[in-house]
């Protein structure tokens, strides 16, 4: 069996040592553990450190793709290579390295098809208060918007099987992916379970959110997208529901009026009137929206089972990855044999 840990890397030539020292070469019930690193379009020398330090494979991307670009592409990267496992960890050393075995231990045990690494929020020094209660909401609303049990669904420290990373398609976020695919992997025959993991004293700002109002306002919004994409019904006959009532009130209010005084509710509450048939209309509008959603929800399932089989025509082809680049070389200077067999060369 063959492990292949992966690392999306945007100029992080400074972090890059300390993250790959922490990352096993050897693992129980694994003939091979190899390093991934995807470059997302990097300024720095992120490469030749990657290269320097031992990295066994490196997908580099032309420009700044950003982090869920970079990280779908390491998943269909580390099929290509032909792993039975992808594990992804961040270049900022965040996750503890060592703790890998205990992340893939349900997938080997059988339990799981994907693994996510529970930090535990409420423990992490360097989060904010805010940021604490913002990954609380986030990951209660992808619970129910996954059914999954996952407590920590922002981590990017996960597992995947071969058949879990098979079935994962591209995300709409251009910075995340952590709360997309948990949601597409609780649509999907796919077993997803979560174990307690380490994490290191912060080593940088985080890049995707250069403040914490920021992190609030683009998690949130991204919440709301995503919860909206794949609970459409949910979210907009909910809002319908809510100008349907309140039109309905204004209605009954001017009812009352005109059974009263129908010559003074003519002349003075036709504000009322009017108010209740925007609120109306509004609401026939969400529920058209809801039910337009809820089509296009299912067009997106058909169009990722359709993702699923080429990526399985890909894979019996022998197709290499996109932007592929072999990182250190070996011993005799080759690629090993495992590797230009997974590669069909």
């Amino acid at each position: 069996m063959k492990l292949i840990i992966q690392i999306p890397c945007f100029n992080e030539e400074d972090q890059l040592p300390l993250t790959l020292s922490r990352l096993p070469r050897q693992a129980e019930s694994f003939d091979e553990v190899q390093w991934l690193v995807i470059d997302d379009g990097s300024t720095d020398n992120t490469v030749e450190v990657a290269r320097e330090h031992g990295v066994d494979h490196i997908v580099r991307l032309t420009n700044h793709k950003g982090l869920a670009a970079a990280f779908q592409a390491g998943l269909d990267a580390g099929l290509k290579l032909g792993a039975d496992v992808i594990v992804n960890t961040d270049a900022d050393n965040q996750y503890e390295g060592a703790d890998i075995p205990k992340l893939v231990a349900p997938i080997l045990r059988g339990e799981a098809d994907m693994v996510v690494g529970d930090r535990q929020v409420g423990t992490v020094e360097h989060f904010s208060g805010a940021k604490k209660l913002l990954q609380r909401w986030g990951s209660w609303v992808v619970r129910q918007a996954s059914s999954t049990d996952i407590p920590d669904t922002t981590s990017g420290f996960r597992a995947y099987n071969r058949e879990a990373a098979l079935q994962t398609q591209a995300v709409s976020s251009r910075f995340t992916y952590t709360l997309e695919t948990i949601i597409q992997a609780g649509k999907l025959l796919v077993a997803v379970e979560h174990v307690p993991i380490r994490t290191n004293p912060k080593t940088r700002e985080s890049r995707l959110f250069p403040s914490t109002a920021s992190y609030v306002r683009r998690n949130a919004l991204s919440i709301f997208r995503i919860y909206s994409q794949y609970q459409p019904l949910k979210v907009f006959w909910g809002g319908a529901m809510v100008m349907g009532l309140a039109a309905m009130a204004l209605f009954v209010r001017f009812l009352i009026y005109f059974i009263d005084s129908p010559h003074t509710a003519a002349r003075g509450h036709i504000q009322s009137l009017i108010a209740g048939a925007v609120l109306f209309n509004a609401a026939m509008l969400l529920g058209s929206l809801g039910v337009i959603g809820d089509l296009l929800d299912a067009q997106r399932t058909l169009s990722q089972r359709t993702f699923e089989r080429v990526r399985r025509i890909e894979l019996q082809l022998g197709v290499e990855p996109s932007h592929y680049e072999p990182g250190a070389p070996t011993d005799r200077g080759e690629r090993p044999e495992a590797d230009r067999q997974a590669l069909g060369v």
